[in-house]
């Protein structure tokens, strides 16, 4: 029976079991290189648009509350604004308390409470928009005679609050490293309305 020592297997065992392991290693350094890109967009993806749906659920209740203080302000004030484009107090009451609801909520309000451009768009309607330190326009619009169907032939006047918001996406910066010269959309607006039946 012939003795084998035990250098000479270890020197005939160990340079297969290194090409194995290098073989190994660039499979895995292949694999994560094509895997890589693929979980940063799920990754960024999974944040914006959780980041855009926390959004729209604050943008619904700066709506809502600004519809709920519509609808308990007197209408007075709005007939005697029908002959002129400046917004009457209550209506813009309404654009203060949608502003410092998404202040309070930290959402950046695109400073609409200060004198943002405003528009008469309707006979009891006016718009405002802002885009101080957003990434696109603000539009608040406040229309504080919407009438809605309540029946057959029955109409009730209501305060209707809308904002379009523009949101920043952060897909573009992952594309364009993942691919140079790819120009993804930055920003686009995320709406929200609400509608409340009006007291006065």
């Amino acid at each position: 029976m012939a003795v084998t020592d035990s250098n000479e297997v270890t020197a005939k065992v160990h340079p297969s079991l290194l090409a194995r392991l290098h073989g190994t290693e660039a499979v895995q350094i292949v694999e994560f290189a094509v895997t890589l890109p693929l979980l940063m967009v799920f990754l960024i993806g999974l944040t914006d648009f959780g980041g855009a749906f926390t959004l729209k659920q604050k943008l619904n209740g700066a709506v809502r509350e600004g519809a709920r203080l519509g609808a308990n302000q007197p209408t007075s004030d709005l007939y005697s604004a029908l002959a002129s484009n400046q917004a009457p107090p209550t209506v813009n009451a309404i654009r203060d308390l949608v502003g410092e609801y998404l202040q309070s909520a930290k959402v950046d309000n695109c400073n609409i409470t200060a004198p943002a451009t405003t528009t008469k768009s309707g006979p009891l309607e006016w718009t405002y928009t802002a885009n101080t330190g957003c990434p696109g326009v603000l539009t608040l619009m406040v229309n504080r005679g919407f009438p809605v169907a309540n029946g057959a032939n029955n109409w009730v006047i209501t305060t209707h609050v809308t904002i379009s918001y523009p949101r920043k996406w952060q897909f573009n910066r992952v594309m364009a490293v993942l691919v140079p010269g790819t120009n993804y959309a930055g920003s686009s607006p995320i709406n929200s309305d609400a509608v409340i039946s009006n007291l006065d």
